[in-house]
């Protein structure tokens, strides 16, 4: 009886979208840095974390970051950094500065750190949409039982 040349090799498996299983995560973003926590958060939304991970396929998982209002920058960007956006009309170009845009939308501050570090195509605007921010400590998602990770 004949054997197969490479019987023992490990083949490598695609990862298909149908086949992935999405967790929710509950991230608290009290006095951690901007930087740092969008860096993990876009990690495990793109799902960097798991073995299954590929590029071309949404593996991640559901991300809710609480306490956004609490969130902090280091050195002097607190004053310094500014944000810009452009309506695209003469003279319709617009900078808000950190501390005044986390005083009116918190939320926004993460989820424009967040949506920078992914990536600028379908899947990156498919991706963008499993990250849930909230300014409180309260958010609408209990019924996921999201499970608290420290990302420290």
């Amino acid at each position: 009886m004949a054997t197969k040349k490479y019987e023992n090799v490990l083949r490598t498996r695609a990862t298909k979208q149908e086949e992935v299983v999405r967790k929710w995560h509950l991230v608290d973003a009290t006095d951690k840095t901007v930087g740092r926590l969008a860096t993990r958060v876009a990690s495990i939304l793109r799902g960097k974390h798991k073995p299954t991970f590929s590029p071309n396929v949404d593996t991640g998982d559901f991300v809710v970051v609480v306490n956004v209002e609490k969130i902090k920058m280091t050195g002097k960007r607190m004053e310094q950094k500014e944000y810009y956006h452009n309506t695209l009309y003469p003279g319709g170009a617009r900078h808000e500065k950190f501390k005044d845009l986390l005083a009116k939308h918190p939320d926004r501050i993460l989820t424009e750190a967040v949506k920078g570090m992914l990536p600028k195509n379908s899947l990156g605007r498919t991706t963008i949409k499993k990250l849930k921010v909230y300014a409180g400590p309260n958010h609408e998602h209990e019924a996921q039982n999201p499970v608290a990770i420290d990302l420290a």
